[in-house]
């Protein structure tokens, strides 16, 4: 297929990239100038079509958008730590951005969207765990609810237009290439923490549960999205377990051979106590499942990060 990518070199985008060059498509990315790290560009430049430009920009998003079938949306320009600094950033830049997407898509030979949402922030704090697709959603940070409203306009341009989506809600990806200067990802902060000789700073008391799930993963579920006959729309991607912070840094101190120096800050409004997702809708109907555990995750992501 000719498949764009939005966001193809940033964290999960260059994993996804690698994973559909690997499959044979033919893929193009969309990226900000300069966005493109070496590591990154060894791996993929000489495989894809390069879009460099503002996802805003309608000019560039036009060019890039022309004559590909799918498009897999994966930008993002607001953290969930930061989104309710600047709501209306948040809005304009995502929201408003992917609007003009979905208007370009709709006008040419674009037949399906496959959406990375936010299985770690739109739902809240769980009234039942595992999270399944049916939990009410009631995001408490803006970067949630930019997500779920993207979601509900894929909704409608189906509705309205039958343009194709497939909406993801990754729980907290991990794995090699994760920038650790972003202030997003346990894991990625920990480890470069750790390889600094720097002490580990845990917000709040240590007993907050995520479900961590492995970056190559994320890329194969939106590798499968892309192609695959579903009959829902939404789909979590997560491992179905949890592991609280003081237990993954015992995970790391067992994986890097090093006894991490912890201290604590106050917690954060915008961290739920806990997230564990259900993903057996995406195995039922898609065939996916998480392949690479946490301990092998963290092995994997310490040697590239060494």
């Amino acid at each position: 297929m000719d498949v764009l990518i939005l966001g193809g070199f940033g964290f999960i985008g260059s994993h996804v990239v690698e994973a559909l060059v690997e499959r044979g498509d033919r893929v193009r990315v969309l990226a900000r100038p300069g966005q493109l790290p070496r590591y990154r560009a060894e791996r993929t430049r000489f495989d894809v079509k390069l879009f460099e430009g503002d996802f805003c920009h309608p000019e560039v998003l036009g060019a890039a958008v022309d004559g590909v079938e799918v498009i897999v949306h994966l930008i993002a320009t607001a953290l969930p730590q930061t989104s309710n600094e600047d709501p209306a950033y948040d809005v304009s830049s995502n929201v408003v951005g992917t609007l003009r997407m979905l208007e370009l898509a709709r006008e040419r030979t674009v037949r399906r969207i496959v959406f990375s949402s936010s299985g770690g922030t739109v739902y809240g704090r769980p009234r039942q765990i595992p999270i399944s697709e049916q939990h009410p959603t009631n995001p408490i940070c803006s970067y949630g609810i930019t997500k779920l409203t993207i979601e509900k306009y894929l909704s409608l341009y189906h509705d309205l237009y039958g343009l194709e989506y497939v909406v993801l809600r990754p729980a907290n990806a991990y794995g090699e290439g994760q920038d650790a200067s972003r202030q997003q990802g346990a894991v990625a902060a920990f480890l470069a923490h750790v390889q600094a000789g720097k002490p580990i700073v845990i917000w709040g008391d240590g007993s907050v549960v995520r479900d961590y799930v492995y970056v190559k993963d994320v890329a194969r579920a939106c590798a499968l999205a892309t192609e695959a006959r579903v009959q829902s729309a939404v789909f979590n991607i997560g491992t179905g377990q949890g592991t609280s912070l003081r237990e993954l840094v015992e995970m790391i101190g067992q994986v890097t051979d090093v006894t991490p120096d912890v201290t604590y800050a106050p917690g954060r409004p915008v961290d739920v106590p806990v997230n564990i997702l259900d993903a057996s809708l995406a195995k039922q109907e898609m065939g996916w499942e998480p392949r690479v555990t946490l301990a092998e995750g963290l092995r994997r992501t310490w040697a590239f990060i060494q």
